[in-house]
């Protein structure tokens, strides 16, 4: 919340103006009501913050006699001078309608010609007292040249925030995308990595090593090694068997012959 010293500062004034605006135009109360709750902030109230949008808190109140002349400065002298100037033309109006028609007619009695002067008069003295408590002119230009200026530095402080936001938001959004790209290297490093195992291995598959090539000539060696061996083996079982089937072809040769002689002693001894 915003604190300033008493609401007679210039900050004072402007915040007074702009609750005025903010009562009339925005919540759309009556003239008389923001005029009276005005001059109750004015003179006694500390927290504005109950009577509009604005978190002020003022410090030390200006009292009855000081408040009631910054009420009659900043709120009746700048926003209802027209009215009442016009009030005081409505009454210099109405005493010369009375008086010229006093003079036409004199049947027009003579308390409605005091009654016109006095209205008129007591208007011509609120027109007094409203402009003796009227700010000069060199201080509402200083006031209204360093409100400017206020507003102008107020602004610009809005625009450094503003672009600072944006160039923290874009340095955060440049992290974000290096990140990215560290990540996105990352994986490009990983993915040439496997690639390259692929391709290795798709050369491998397609060209053998050396070491697979002498291990392959050295199996075929051993096939034929291998082979020759059995054909060996089979020249030697087909040997075996031809000699196996001639010693059974001699064995029965044997037997036959054994028989023969053995019925021919049979027979001779008959």
């Amino acid at each position: 919340m915003r604190e300033i010293t008493t609401l007679a500062t210039l900050e004072g004034r402007s915040i007074l103006r702009d609750i005025f605006r903010d009562l009339r135009f925005v919540r759309q109360m009556s003239s008389f009501s923001a005029t009276i709750l005005l001059w109750r902030i004015c003179t006694k109230e500390q927290d504005l913050k109950r009577f509009s949008s604005l978190e002020v808190q003022v410090l030390y109140p200006l009292g009855f006699f000081s408040g009631t002349s910054l009420w009659l400065q900043e709120i009746i002298n700048r926003f209802f001078y027209s009215t009442i100037n016009s009030f005081v033309y409505f009454g210099a109006a109405i005493l010369l309608v009375t008086v010229g028609l006093r003079r036409i007619y004199e049947s027009i009695p003579d308390w409605v010609i005091v009654i016109s002067i006095s209205l008129e008069a007591f208007l011509l003295a609120i027109m007094f007292f409203i402009m003796y408590f009227s700010p000069l002119d060199e201080e509402t230009t200083d006031e209204q040249s360093e409100i400017e200026h206020n507003k102008e530095v107020s602004a610009l402080l809005r625009e450094v925030g503003e672009i600072s936001r944006e160039y923290a938001s874009m340095a955060v959004r440049l992290e974000q995308v290096t990140d990215a790209m560290r990540e996105m290297s990352a994986r490009q490093e990983a993915l040439i990595s496997t690639t390259r195992d692929s391709v290795h291995i798709a050369s491998q598959a397609v060209s053998p090593n050396p070491e697979l090539t002498a291990i392959m000539q050295q199996t075929g060696e051993q096939f034929k090694q291998f082979n020759s061996v059995v054909a060996s083996l089979l020249n030697a079982a087909q040997e075996l068997r031809k000699e196996e089937i001639e010693f059974a072809v001699r064995r029965e040769l044997e037997k036959i012959i054994a028989d023969t002689v053995a019925k021919g002693y049979v027979e001779k001894g008959k």
